[in-house]
């Protein structure tokens, strides 16, 4: 037995011994014993809303359990409040359905809303199943195109952990996070193939204070992605690759979006990733602003775009010229190191009318290996100071 089987294994039985502890206060729910069936074929989702339905509404600590095996169940809404605190403590394998009823036009398989002091957790997987719908996927073809199911929402969650699980094959993002405050995410391991369409690792928008932390995320999109309402996002010791690397945005699209602010980038690493860290705006007249982002003691292993500001944004190549109206300032970037797949390994491609500002390069240390020339850097309309080692030759 491998050295991960062994800790799973110490991990569930110390978790079971404490379920089953006389006098901790605790009240379990066994989705076992309201008629869950585990062959990975029969719908369990009422009995799954059951469970957690007499659990959020019983006071105390209440834990719902789902033990070894697999479990389908259809899209379901767990919905609070609650009175008293839940556990959902998954350890077997959920697996989402395969039909175009659950698929097409669907924004979610696992939805939690309006619960505070949520745990989940457990060592379990949730198998979203992806390949038997990115087919469907015609984002990049369609803006009009129909939604696929995000595996794992949250929407107006507060104050609560979500740790040791693994989503794989997300049909479109594996978590997003909406309306939320006070999350912290640990020990989260998401997989799905490279070029699996817009499987986001993590998706936040308008909520705060949202901590990721010692993660693996190797998807076919954004590892993790922060849209408008940002705020006070922390990211440390996490493993990127594949994927798109982490980006804030894209942003600008729209009018009357909120700011983004109080990013920390730290200790992450980088793995053949198409972009490391990136700020993406529309080149749209909608106003907006990207304010206080930190990026500090990274590392980059073959990145194609290591240190990115685009103020340009468009993936469709089909997009009309504008001038981005969303200022960008107060950015550092500091010891960032690794090798680069291209040329260009630091590009600030940022607004004439609202340039980028206060940008600060402090020891960047890049390689570029390939035929190209040297390693190089560019800077349009980015304002900043340079310190320390500079390699790419800083163009601020």
């Amino acid at each position: 037995m491998g050295s991960i089987s062994v800790i799973r294994c110490v991990y569930l039985m110390f978790l079971l011994a404490c379920i089953s502890e006389v006098g901790l206060g605790n009240t379990v729910f066994n989705v076992m014993e309201d008629g869950a069936i585990a062959d990975g074929k029969s719908d369990n989702s009422k009995v799954f809303e059951n469970a957690f339905n007499k659990a959020c509404q019983s006071e105390g600590k209440n834990i719902v359990l789902i033990p070894q095996g697999t479990y389908m169940l259809r899209p379901i809404v767990l919905e609070g409040p609650c009175k008293g605190q839940v556990e959902f403590q998954i350890i077997g394998t959920l697996q989402a359905p395969t039909d175009k009823a659950s698929t097409i036009n669907v924004d979610h398989w696992i939805t939690f809303q309006y619960i505070d002091q949520l745990i989940l957790g457990g060592g379990g997987k949730l198998d979203g199943q992806g390949p038997s719908a990115w087919d469907d996927n015609t984002c990049s073809k369609d803006p009009n195109c129909k939604s696929l199911p995000i595996s794992l929402r949250f929407d107006f969650v507060t104050n609560s952990k979500i740790t040791s699980l693994t989503s794989i094959n997300s049909k479109s993002a594996h978590i997003n996070i909406f309306g939320s405050k006070g999350i912290e995410f640990h020990y989260i391991h998401i997989i799905a193939p490279e070029d699996s369409p817009n499987t986001d690792g993590i998706h936040i928008g308008s909520s705060s204070n949202i901590e990721i932390t010692d993660s693996t995320i190797a998807t076919g999109d954004d590892c993790v992605s922060m849209s408008p309402g940002s705020k006070n996002i922390n990211i440390r010791n996490v493993i990127c690759g594949p994927g798109h690397g982490t980006s804030v945005g894209s942003l600008g699209g729209g009018p009357n979006e909120e700011d983004v602010s109080g990013l920390t980038v730290t200790n992450c690493t980088f793995i053949g990733t198409q972009n490391g860290l990136r700020v993406k705006t529309w080149a749209k007249p909608y106003p907006g602003n990207v304010f206080n982002l930190t990026f500090e003691d990274i590392i980059m292993e073959n990145v194609n775009n290591p240190i990115i500001i685009d103020q340009q944004y468009c993936p469709s190549r089909k997009c009309e010229k504008g001038d981005s109206q969303v200022q960008i300032h107060d950015v550092k970037y500091r010891n960032i190191r690794g090798t680069s797949s291209s040329k260009l390994a630091v590009a600030f491609d940022c607004s004439k009318s609202k340039p980028c500002e206060k940008i600060e390069l402090n020891e960047i240390n890049l390689i570029y290996h390939g035929v190209e020339g040297p390693v190089a850097s560019s800077c349009v309309n980015a304002k900043g100071i340079a310190n320390g080692l500079q390699q790419p030759q800083s163009c601020i």
